[in-house]
């Protein structure tokens, strides 16, 4: 079956629609769920994925660790409740990436509007080699498997954003995010990650909060592994 909200055209509401009108509906099952069962479904499945990814994890770290710098990156973020936590990722971008970026849009407008825009740029000069094949790949998140264990994160939800991100999220009328644990995926990156504002993908986290199920992170999963088959990550 072809997912329909895979079609270029789809605007970012529509894509939200479609997605709410397949949601199921609120239920004690899904409080349950909400409350107990998301955390104990991450604890058993990160659990059973371990072995496989920690082999994947330990070749990734020696590849990028090939150009002399850290192979991980450990970025605050923010959780549920609006806690910071320490965010793993693989590194991607070349060294001191932040004073790059303020450099760049400093030099140029067009450049600090797009970022401003969309908190991410289409041909960031920034990512290195490795990176730009794990970005594409979606393999720069594998360490967070780590944060899911810890309890910052839940396999699937909202993306953690950055601190300085908080206001522009909360101004765009983002409640539901502080109300959950982020995700290593969800459903932002299944539907619509390339050209989305950062505001955008507040009625995303808003149909997902309103929509919680095993069932349904089950499928987030999948099309997860889906995006990564085809190499459509960014």
């Amino acid at each position: 079956m072809r997912w329909p909200f895979y079609d270029i055209g789809s605007s970012a509401e529509d894509l939200v629609a479609l997605e709410r009108a397949l949601a199921p509906r609120p239920g004690v099952l899904r409080a349950v769920y909400a409350r107990f069962g998301k955390r104990l479904a991450d604890l058993v499945l990160a659990v059973l994925m371990l072995p496989v990814l920690l082999p994947v994890i330990a070749l990734i770290w020696l590849w990028v660790r090939l150009d002399g710098h850290p192979a991980l990156f450990c970025q605050p973020r923010v959780g549920r409740d609006g806690r910071i936590f320490a965010c793993y990722k693989f590194r991607t971008m070349v060294p001191g990436a932040e004073r790059v970026l303020a450099e760049m849009c400093a030099r140029d407008p067009a450049i600090a509007a797009e970022w401003a825009t969309y908190q991410k740029l289409r041909h960031d000069p920034r990512i290195t080699r490795a990176g730009a094949w794990l970005r594409k790949l979606s393999l720069d998140e594998l360490p967070q498997i780590f944060n899911v264990l810890k309890g910052d994160m839940s396999l699937v939800g909202p993306r953690p954003f950055l601190p300085a991100q908080e206001p522009l999220y909360r101004q765009a009328g983002g409640r539901a995010y502080f109300r959950m644990r982020p995700g290593v995926t969800g459903l932002w990156q299944v539907v619509s990650r390339h050209d989305t504002t950062l505001a955008a993908r507040v009625q995303f986290d808003e149909s997902y909060g309103r929509s919680l199920s095993l069932r349904r992170d089950l499928g987030l999963i999948l099309r997860t592994a889906g995006v990564v088959v085809r190499r459509t990550g960014a």
